[in-house]
């Protein structure tokens, strides 16, 4: 692909399987953050295949891709190993009436990658590892209530969680009272927390880090102030679980939760979530347990042979290659590319780039140095014109030089219309239609 070309010809493929999808399927997509209004209007591409850190989509458009699967997609896509692999596994068969020996030896491997959990139970999406999470931490402590990091954008599709978003249709009332939230980074904010509901507090739950790192301190005094309120902490690794380090950002930070959940980079966009935890925790939801047994996850998919084997060919590929230094790297060359560029343009303070270098997200700011989707919508449209599909600017190993290269020049070109609409005070003429809405969006 040669640098920010751009592609001009009709998505028309795209559009008629965008609407057959709409209509087949609410919201057009099985996950929102994938739907057609996350996207601009007329540039909403339907993906027929992807290789490495490139996508195609039903029009033969090529694009370099952020993002890959809701950041499951770590390797790049269709990653020879993986699929060697699974491919292995499906000709063995992947669901039998007893564990099979592959459940073993991902557990096993999981166990050694991640040494500060002592059990494992795999799932296949997130919200069912971390909804089990919860419900253990309800029966160990005999408590109800959930406290949750309120700057961290989701944790389930569960009811405990949707319930205090902007999407609380068809839950009730009393789901929402069963939870409270408390400000990443503030010790004062969850001492209040636990303080508001004492002794009700059954888990504080929280992603290590997401835009900015954790005060130093903070995430051992999280542990400590929930233990001595006799509550538990979950920590929630979907995103930077093999990511960040493949042992999992809590454990790069020093941290011991009482139970983590895993998922998305555990098997290179295969469907395999994890729940870890202690022992003492873990086993009620076993027959061995002297408690009242707790019933946990039941999954009939969660023991697929063929995913289980793309999660532990994933291990092994971060392992031979140092798969999170490796994302660190380009990630950190790609920050500085894009950096540059937007600051040539003069929009140092309207196009932002946020989080670790290996999951990199940017914020459009309108004329204010508002938030503004309608700018985001400018900025995507810009980058898919020419060929960058940037819901994020997340990476995959696959990503080069040239892909950078192709990003830069995409960024470069779509400034220009940024800066046009900023001297305008006005986006829509480059947005190509209505504006990107939030996932968590209760009316049109």
């Amino acid at each position: 692909m040669s640098p920010a070309r751009e592609i001009r010809s009709s998505t028309s493929g795209s559009e008629r399987a965008a609407a057959a999808l709409a209509w087949c399927v609410p919201g057009g997509a099985h996950t929102y953050a994938k739907g057609q209004d996350q996207y601009p209007e007329d540039r909403a591409p339907i993906i027929a295949r992807g290789l490495g850190s490139h996508v195609w989509d039903v029009d033969g458009h090529e694009y370099v891709e952020y993002g890959s699967g809701l950041r499951s997609v770590v390797l790049g896509h269709a990653h020879p190993l993986v699929n060697e692999r699974v491919a292995a596994e499906l000709a063995k068969g992947v669901n039998f009436a007893r564990p099979s020996i592959a459940e073993l030896a991902a557990a096993e491997d999981f166990l050694t990658a991640v040494p500060t959990m002592e059990m494992v139970k795999f799932a296949k999406n997130g919200s069912d590892a971390t909804t089990a999470a919860v419900r253990l931490a309800r029966a160990v402590t005999g408590r109800d209530v959930v406290a949750i990091c309120g700057d961290h954008p989701f944790f389930s599709t569960d009811d405990w969680f949707i319930a205090t978003t902007g999407m609380p249709a068809g839950i009730p009332r009393v789901s929402a009272e069963l939870t409270t939230s408390f400000p990443y980074g503030d010790l004062d904010g969850l001492r209040e927390a636990l303080r508001s509901r004492a002794g009700q507090v059954a888990a504080v739950v929280l992603e290590v880090e997401t835009m900015t790192p954790a005060p130093d301190g903070y995430l051992d005094a999280v542990v400590d102030l929930a233990h001595d309120e006799g509550a538990l902490v979950i920590v929630d690794e979907m995103i930077t679980g093999f990511r960040w380090d493949l042992a999992g950002a809590h454990a790069l930070r020093g941290m011991r939760p009482d139970l983590v959940t895993f998922g998305k980079a555990m098997a290179n966009g295969f469907s395999v979530s994890a729940l870890a935890g202690r022992r003492d925790i873990m086993e009620r939801g076993g027959p061995e347990t002297d408690e009242e047994r707790v019933f946990l996850l039941s999954t009939t998919h969660g023991g697929e042979t063929h995913s289980l084997a793309a999660f532990r060919a994933c291990v092994e590929v971060q392992r031979q290659e140092g798969t999170s230094a490796r994302l660190l790297e380009i990630g950190g060359r790609l920050r500085r590319a894009v950096e540059e560029v937007v600051a040539d343009a003069g929009l140092s303070d309207r196009v932002v780039l946020r989080g670790r270098d290996c999951n990199l997200v940017f914020a459009t700011l309108d004329e204010t140095g508002a938030p503004s989707q309608e700018y985001r919508t400018l900025f995507m449209r810009g980058l898919l014109r020419r060929g960058v599909i940037a819901p994020s600017f997340v990476v995959s190993s696959a990503l080069d030089a040239a892909d950078i290269e192709v990003t830069a020049q995409a960024v470069r070109e779509t400034c220009i219309d940024y800066a046009a609409a900023l001297d305008r005070g006005d986006p829509s003429p480059w947005m190509g239609g209505r504006s990107i809405r939030p996932v968590f969006s209760h009316r049109r």
